[in-house]
């Protein structure tokens, strides 16, 4: 790093002490004075002059504005122990859900339209803004994607998991269908990066309408296995509010373990939801200890009963087991 410029100070430039008795002459500067006044003008510029080259030199970006993510960011309360790409971070037990607001930590979600016609392929688009009201622009790359969208129909059930692109000045869009009438909501799950190169980690949720009659169906009943696709998973753990505890998950196709291959840096996918208020809880998966399996490291909110989404990739398709579990 440059050294910072030495600092020159005449007595010409520092007010005069007057230290004269009545009748006496001028004696000059004070020499301790001068000290001072060279001290603490010497740190004025040493803090002018980094924040200077901090401007010049702001955190790596690609074309799209995403940026590497860093252990060194902030997360909202209920994300639990998990890791970026390799970078771990660690947010404190708070039991308080999140995606319940459209705004939050500072950024609030902006979608152009929050009506779809049923069946009808159309586009959502949306902004993040700041709290000046700014598009945000530099979002970091979290599990090889800067944007993590999650659709589903307030009765927990349409899930869809998708990754939207964004404009030059700010704008994501992605293409949606809602296949059902009713309400249904998006969560915006991102690590938004401030102009000082801080991260924090948001995740913000809004209503969209599909006019028509809604007839919702009741959840599921709790159950620790289900198939899909002609591949059976299971899963092994019991969940606690307000507990971060691992769910091990295995895929089997056959009697045989899945084959299964990296899906968003991982080989797993998690997402769960709470049944009544939809909070949401995105669970990070720690290393694959055999093959076929997955952990999950989960922290549910609070208490009740939660939809748990597992995307999984075998053969280069992605598929989703759903689960639901009781969280005492």
């Amino acid at each position: 790093m440059p050294e910072s410029p030495a600092v020159s100070v005449s007595p010409a430039d520092l007010p005069a002490t007057d230290l004269r008795t009545p009748g006496a002459e001028p004696t000059g500067v004070d020499r301790g004075t001068l000290r001072l006044a060279l001290v603490v003008g010497g740190l004025v510029l040493a803090v002018l002059f980094g924040f200077g080259l901090g401007r010049l030199n702001p955190p790596p970006t690609t074309a799209s504005g995403a940026v590497p993510a860093t252990a060194a960011h902030t997360h909202p309360p209920g994300t639990g122990a998990h890791s970026h790409d390799g970078a771990t971070a660690t947010q404190a037990g708070d039991a308080d859900a999140v995606g319940l607001s459209i705004s939050s930590g500072g950024y609030t979600l902006a979608p152009s339209a929050v009506e779809f016609p049923v069946g009808r392929a159309g586009a959502l688009r949306f902004q993040i803004r700041d709290e000046r009201r700014r598009p945000v622009t530099r979002f970091a790359v979290v599990h090889e994607k800067p944007m993590h969208l999650i659709v589903v129909r307030r009765d927990l059930t349409g899930y869809q998991h998708l990754h939207p692109t964004m404009a030059a000045d700010g704008t994501w869009s992605v293409p949606l269908t809602l296949p059902e009438a009713g309400v249904w909501r998006a969560y915006a799950d991102f690590t938004a990066v401030a102009d000082d190169g801080r991260q924090t980690a948001v995740t913000l949720g809004v209503d969209l309408a599909a006019p028509g009659g809604y007839a919702p169906r009741p959840l599921p009943g709790a159950a620790t296995s289900t198939t899909v696709d002609g591949f059976t998973v299971g899963y092994e753990g019991t969940p606690k509010a307000g507990e971060t505890l691992p769910v091990r998950f295995s895929i089997r196709s056959g009697g045989s373990p899945a084959a299964l291959e990296p899906y968003l840096g991982a080989y797993g996918h998690l997402v769960a939801l709470r049944e009544g208020d939809l909070g949401y809880l995105h669970v990070h998966p720690g290393p694959q200890a055999e093959p076929g399996t997955v952990t999950f490291w989960m922290t549910p909110p609070g208490p009740g009963r939660y939809r748990m989404f597992l995307d999984f990739q075998v053969a280069g398709v992605v598929r989703t087991a759903e689960f639901t579990v009781a969280v005492g």
